[in-house]
């Protein structure tokens, strides 16, 4: 029987000096999305939590929570069961350990479903049950043990608690800086405080867990608590590529996902519609129709055919009216903000809001909500305000109903520029005035050219 690698020899050699870590997420952090984020940087995942006392007592629960996606290409790899009796975490661990590299017990999971079956930190007070839980794994199984936990409101607590785990066998030990009430909308922000004061502690390797959404937090945690590692749960969900110190586009890593998901058979459905809704979290809040129907699809094939929709929404390239098109309408040769045939700068239209280039768009022709309620009786257009206003802008048109009076600004500005044109051509033609040669002037300036 081979001898099983203790604290930092296996950190070092059996999980190859993991520094950046996938979390075990529960539906979420199946095959499939263990494979992406390993493409893009993760160098060790964890399982889904899985129920000891099923996992016991079922063997298709078994095949497919781990037996069923056994792949060489996602190891170095942690199995998490959530347990509260010592022998059926033993069973549990025995059944597993063939297939990981080591076994983890949850005691950080702070739902209520985690207060109903009386497992994960809903644990952390009763220290004689862990301190068996862990001290029987460690002896029966062989893999190493290691724990995930939250911390205590007091510091001196969470390092006595975490000490205690280590002595027990624990040889690993991930430490999420919040406390089991700090969930949901009381979230609020990890201690890194309390990671470093159990870092310096033990003398096992630890993982900090909290406030991961960028790469450069990574660094700046590592650097702050002296850690061996970082994991990431949420910041990994939202983008894959974390670890790499990238942000590519969504439907990259959708699509990638998906090819993942369907080289890697089977992966349950709800586990990839998740996955898209959280890839596609904001571009969902605008396309709301597909929102609906990624909910709807029954199977990959159409999970696939909305993610497609989607990118090619976000791809769609914006069109522009530009100042020029606008302005060759009236005969005007130059833009605003830029020098005339003559040297003096051109002026914008003014009205009271300046419409941006994107309120012009071409799809500002399709009827708005409000027109069918709030047309303007003489309307040109037969908008309502708001809308004649951007089509008035974009065609320089007037619209009398609403005041709006762009093309008989625009007019006007292009008569003055006229009158001007032909002054100075004048003062040009006449040679000398009043027996004195007529001087340019430096447009920028103002001043004499010698």
């Amino acid at each position: 029987m081979a001898v099983k690698l203790q604290g930092f020899e296996f950190w070092k050699t059996t999980l190859r000096g993991a520094r950046y870590v996938v979390a075990p997420m529960v539906d979420q952090s199946e095959l499939a999305w263990r494979l992406l984020s390993r493409r893009h940087g993760a160098e060790l995942c964890y399982t889904p939590m899985l129920h000891a006392q099923v996992f016991v007592r079922d063997a298709n629960y078994r095949k497919d929570n781990l037996y069923g996606e056994v792949c060489p290409e996602d190891r170095p790899l942690i199995t998490q069961f959530c347990a509260n009796d010592p022998e059926v975490f033993v069973q549990a661990c025995l059944l597993a350990q063939d297939y990981c590299d080591a076994i983890d017990l949850n005691l950080g999971c702070p739902q209520m479903i985690a207060k109903r079956g009386h497992y994960g930190v809903f644990l952390q007070d009763e220290w004689e049950l862990l301190e068996k839980m862990v001290k029987l794994a460690n002896e029966k199984i062989s893999v190493p043990i290691t724990c995930k936990i939250r911390v205590f409101n007091k510091m001196e607590e969470t390092v006595q608690y975490a000490q205690m785990l280590e002595k027990a066998g624990c040889q690993l030990l991930t430490v999420h800086g919040r406390t089991k009430d700090q969930k949901g909308p009381a979230t609020g922000i990890a201690s890194w405080g309390h990671i470093t004061a159990v870092r310096n502690a033990v003398n096992i390797p630890v993982f900090a867990n909290g406030n991961i959404q960028h790469l450069s937090d990574v660094e700046q945690c590592m650097e702050e608590t002296g850690v061996q590692g970082v994991m990431s749960a949420e910041g990994n969900l939202h983008n894959p590529a974390l670890f790499e110190g990238l942000s590519p586009p969504v439907w990259e890593m959708a699509e990638e996902y998906l090819e993942v998901v369907s080289q890697y058979p089977p992966c349950t459905l709800s586990y990839v519609r998740a996955h898209l809704f959280k890839l596609w979290h904001h571009t969902l809040q605008i396309h709301k129709d597909l929102r609906e129907e990624l909910a709807k699809v029954k199977n990959l094939q159409g999970l696939t055919e909305v993610s497609r929709q989607l990118r090619l929404r976000c791809q769609v390239p914006r069109i522009r009216v530009s100042y020029a098109v606008r302005y060759q309408g009236l005969g005007l040769a130059t833009l605003p903000g830029t020098k005339g045939y003559n040297g003096t700068e051109v002026k914008a239209v003014r009205h009271k809001r300046a419409l941006s280039l994107e309120d012009s768009d071409g799809a500002s022709d399709a009827l708005s909500k409000n027109k069918q309620k709030k047309k303007g009786n003489q309307c040109v257009f037969n908008l309502c305000r708001s809308c004649c206003k951007k089509k008035a802008y974009k065609e320089v048109a007037d619209c009398p109903s609403h005041g709006l009076k762009f093309k008989t600004k625009a007019e006007k500005q292009k008569s003055e520029r006229e009158e001007e044109g032909k002054s100075r051509g004048l003062q040009e033609d006449g040679g000398l005035l009043n027996g004195t040669p007529s001087t340019p002037t430096d447009p920028h300036r103002g001043q004499t050219v010698a």
